[in-house]
């Protein structure tokens, strides 16, 4: 994936499920700083996953584009960077 930025999502509002656009991205749990460690995720062939840390599950859907979420704004966006 050179050249390319991984998705960030986070879950400070504490949703069972979050929809994503993309198959690899990174799960930062909520907004700092209660963020949890900032972990990997690849679904590969499957189409859901949980993360281990904040047990949301995320769950693909081609239908979105890789910044969008359902619920919308859980998309995490490094404020300081």
């Amino acid at each position: 994936m050179a050249g390319h930025s991984i998705p960030h999502f986070q879950n400070s509002a504490g949703h069972a499920t979050i929809a994503i656009g993309v198959k690899e991205f990174m799960c930062v749990g909520a907004n700092p700083p209660f963020d949890h460690p900032h972990v990997f995720l690849d679904l590969g062939d499957d189409n859901e996953k949980v993360c281990p840390y904040c047990s949301t599950l995320y769950r693909y859907d081609a239908s979105l584009h890789a910044d969008e979420t359902v619920p919308a704004g859980c998309t995490y966006v490094d404020r300081a960077a």
